[in-house]
C-alpha cells in the first residue's frame, strides 16, 4: 500500500528522450553529475550577481517623457496597435523613464510589430538628447531599418546614419566621425557598431535585433555593454539560452503574441523535391500576380539552379541575390524586387531577416532539412506579411536521407504554422538542443547532464544563497523538500483521475506550490474537474500543506504513526535552539530523540487526528520562534 512520502520528480528537458543521460541506480553517477552542475550553477550565479551589482551600482538614466510629443510620434504608426504590442511598448517606456538600467527582451513573431517598439524607444531617447545604437545581424536588415526609421523621423530634426557594407569606405569614415562628435542621433548598423573606433559621447539605449544571429565574440561584447547602458533586444525566435534566462527572470521579458488584423497563418508543406512541386508552387503565386522566393543556399550552384528554374517555369522573371555579390548590385536587386521588376527571387539565406515585401507570398526552400528551427521560422516569415494567404514549401530529399533531429525540426515547423508560434518554436528548440550555459560560451555541458529545469532551480538556489551571503551547498544543491510520512495512502487514484500523464502533471504542480493559497487554488481545480476528493487525494493535498508549513521552521522530516510523531530538523535550522528548548519545556509529551529530532508520544488513530496534532505542534514551534 502506498504511503504518504513526498519525493519531487521533475521532467527532464535538455536532450531528446533517446539521448537523455541515464544513471545507474545504486551508483554515485547521479550525485557526481548533480554536484558538477551545482558547481557550474554557483559560478554562473556569481557572474550573474556581479553583472547585476555593476548595473545596480550605476545610476540608470531616467529619460524625460514629453507626453504630447510622444503621442504625435505614435500617431505616425500606420496600423492599430495590438494589445500585446501596446503592453510591450508601455513596459519599455516605463523601463526608460524609471531610471532603472534596462535589459529587456521583446519576443514577437515575424511581422508582429517589434520594430515599432524600437521606434518608440528611440524617440524617447532622442527627445531626451541621447544617441541610439541599433544593431542588426545583416546588411539587408540594417538597410531596411534605416529606411523605416528615416520615414518615421522624416519630420523631426533627427540625424540618422547607417553603418554597413552598403556604404562606401568614405561614407563609413564620415559617419564614424559624426558619431564620435555627437552629431548623429540614431545609428543603424551591423557588428561594425561594436568596433573600437566607434565611441558614442552620449549613448542612450542599444537596440539589438535578432540577437541569435550574432556570434559568441559579439555576444560577449554585448554582455559587457549590458552593465553600462540600457539594452533592448528584439527577436522572433530567441536562442535557448536567451529564452531560458528570460523565463528564469534573469532578464525582463515581453511577448507580442497577438497577430495584426487580417493576418493569415502561413500554410506550410514538407514535400519531396520534384519539378512538379516546384512548378506548381511558383505558378500558383505568379498567376495571382504575386511574387515568390526560391531559397537555394549554395552560391557555387545557384546559377545552375537559375537555368533549371527558367526552363521549368518560363513564365517567371528571375533575379539572383546572395551575400557574395558586390554591395551595389545586391542593393539594386533588392530594390528591383521591391518595385516588382521581376517576380521570382532566387536567393540564399541572406533574406533571413529584415526583408519585408508584402506582395511576396510564396517561399520554396531547397534542402530545408539543413536549416535550424529558428532559421526555418525566420525564412518562412519572409512571406505572409499582408492579408493574402501565404505558402511555404519545405523541400527535402528522400526521408531516409535526413537526420532524426532534422525530421523533428520539420515536424515542429509544420505543426506550428499558427500565427505567433515563434515563441513556442523557441521552446521546442530549447528541448531539442538544450539550453546551454546561461552565461558562458558553451551551448551544452553540465546543464545537459541534469536537464534544464533542475539546472535552472540550482541557479536560482545559488543566486539566493549568494545574495544572503552564504556559500551554496554543493553536496545538496537544492533545498531538500520535507519528507513526510503519515502512514496512510496519499495519491491521486486512477479511478479519480484516469489519465496517467495528467496525474503526473498534477503531482508536479502540487510539488511546485510554494504557498497555502496556491495549494488551495489547485485543490479547488481538482474538485471542479474530477469531483469530491477521495481520502487518498485529500491525504496528498494535506501532506503538501504540511510541507509548506514545515519548510520555514527548518524541518526536514515528519514521521507520524498511530502512537508517536517524530520531527527531524535540518543542520543549523532557522529556528533558535533556545526556542526549541522552551517549546520542549512547555509540553509533557515531547522529548529529544537525538541532536536533531523531537519525539511526541501521542495517540493519533486516524488521518484527521494526525493532521490536527501536527498542525498544533508546528503552530507551537512558530509561536516560540516568534517570541525568541
Amino acid at each position: 500500500m502506498p504511503v504518504s512520502q513526498l519525493h519531487v520528480i521533475g521532467r527532464y528537458s535538455g536532450a531528446s528522450p533517446e539521448d537523455a543521460p541515464l544513471h545507474q541506480l545504486g551508483s554515485d553517477q547521479w550525485e557526481k553529475a548533480r554536484t558538477r552542475a551545482a558547481r557550474r550553477a554557483r559560478d554562473a550565479a556569481a557572474e550573474l550577481l556581479n553583472l547585476y551589482a555593476r548595473r545596480a551600482a550605476r545610476t540608470g538614466h531616467a529619460f524625460g517623457f514629453a507626453a504630447r510629443d510622444y503621442e504625435a510620434f505614435a500617431d505616425g504608426f500606420a496600423f492599430e496597435e495590438t494589445p500585446d504590442q501596446r503592453a510591450a511598448i508601455h513596459a519599455v517606456v516605463q523601463d526608460m523613464v524609471s531610471g532603472k538600467p534596462m535589459d529587456r527582451l521583446v519576443c514577437g513573431d515575424v511581422g508582429f510589430g517589434k520594430t515599432e517598439v524600437a521606434l518608440r524607444a528611440a524617440f524617447v531617447a532622442v527627445a531626451d538628447g541621447k544617441q541610439v545604437a541599433i544593431l542588426t545581424p545583416t546588411t539587408l536588415l540594417a538597410e531596411q531599418h534605416f529606411q523605416t526609421f528615416c520615414d518615421r523621423f522624416a519630420e523631426l530634426p533627427v540625424k540618422l546614419v547607417e553603418l554597413s557594407r552598403f556604404r562606401s569606405a568614405k561614407e563609413s569614415r564620415a559617419a564614424v566621425a559624426d558619431i564620435n562628435a555627437g552629431r548623429v542621433d540614431i545609428v543603424i548598423g551591423t557588428h561594425k557598431l561594436l568596433s573600437s573606433d566607434v565611441k558614442f559621447p552620449r549613448l542612450g539605449p542599444v537596440i539589438i535585433d535578432e540577437e541569435h544571429r550574432f556570434g559568441v565574440r559579439q555576444k560577449e561584447a554585448l554582455k559587457a555593454l549590458r552593465a553600462e547602458v540600457d539594452v533592448l533586444t528584439l527577436t522572433a525566435t530567441p536562442i535557448p539560452r536567451t529564452l531560458a534566462m528570460s523565463l528564469e527572470g534573469i532578464r525582463d521579458f515581453s511577448v507580442i503574441a497577438t497577430a495584426p488584423q487580417k493576418r493569415l497563418a502561413i500554410k506550410t508543406f514538407v514535400r519531396h523535391e520534384s519539378e512538379g512541386t516546384i512548378r506548381e508552387a511558383l505558378l500558383r503565386e505568379l498567376k495571382r500576380g504575386g511574387r515568390a522566393y526560391f531559397l537555394h543556399n549554395e552560391v557555387e550552384t545557384i546559377e545552375n539552379r537559375r537555368a533549371r528554374l527558367a526552363e521549368l517555369v518560363p513564365e517567371a522573371r528571375i533575379a539572383v541575390a546572395h551575400g557574395q555579390m558586390p554591395e551595389r548590385e545586391l542593393e539594386r536587386v533588392m530594390r528591383d524586387f521591391h518595385q516588382q521588376r521581376f517576380n521570382v527571387l532566387l536567393c540564399t539565406t541572406i533574406i533571413e531577416t529584415g526583408i519585408d515585401v508584402p506582395t511576396a507570398n510564396t517561399i520554396v526552400m531547397h534542402r530545408a532539412d539543413r536549416f535550424g528551427l529558428a532559421q526555418l521560422h525566420q525564412l518562412r516569415g519572409r512571406v505572409g506579411r499582408s492579408h493574402h494567404q501565404a505558402y511555404a514549401y519545405l523541400l527535402i530529399p528522400d526521408e531516409s536521407a535526413i537526420t532524426r533531429d532534422a525530421a523533428k525540426r520539420l515536424d515542429a515547423i509544420q505543426a506550428m504554422e499558427e500565427l505567433g508560434s515563434g515563441f513556442y518554436l523557441a521552446m521546442h528548440d530549447l528541448e531539442i538542443r538544450g539550453a546551454g550555459e546561461v552565461l558562458g560560451e558553451s551551448q551544452s555541458g553540465d546543464m545537459q547532464e541534469v536537464g534544464f529545469a533542475l539546472y535552472a532551480d540550482m541557479l536560482n538556489e545559488a543566486v539566493r544563497s549568494l545574495k544572503a551571503g552564504r556559500e551554496p551547498d554543493l553536496s545538496a544543491p537544492l533545498a531538500a523538500t520535507v519528507e513526510i510520512k503519515l502512514h496512510v495512502p496519499a495519491l491521486l487514484p486512477a479511478d479519480y483521475c484516469h489519465d496517467v500523464h495528467e496525474r503526473l502533471t498534477l503531482y508536479k504542480r502540487m510539488a511546485n506550490c510554494g504557498t497555502a493559497d496556491a495549494l488551495d487554488t489547485l485543490r479547488e481545480e481538482l474538485v471542479d474537474r474530477f469531483g469530491k476528493l477521495p481520502e487518498a487525494a485529500r491525504a496528498l493535498v494535506e501532506t503538501h500543506r504540511l510541507r509548506i508549513a514545515s519548510q520555514p521552521l527548518g524541518i526536514s522530516r515528519i514521521d507520524a504513526a498511530a502512537e508517536a510523531i517524530v520531527l527531524q530538523f535540518v543542520p543549523d535550522p532557522p529556528i533558535e535552539p533556545a526556542a526549541i528548548i522552551r517549546f520542549i519545556q512547555s509540553r509533557r509529551d515531547v522529548k529529544l530523540a537525538g541532536p536533531d529530532r523531537l519525539r511526541f508520544t501521542l495517540s493519533t488513530p486516524d488521518l484527521d487526528s494526525r493532521l490536527q496534532r501536527i498542525r498544533e505542534i508546528l503552530a507551537g514551534l512558530r509561536g516560540k520562534a516568534a517570541t525568541a
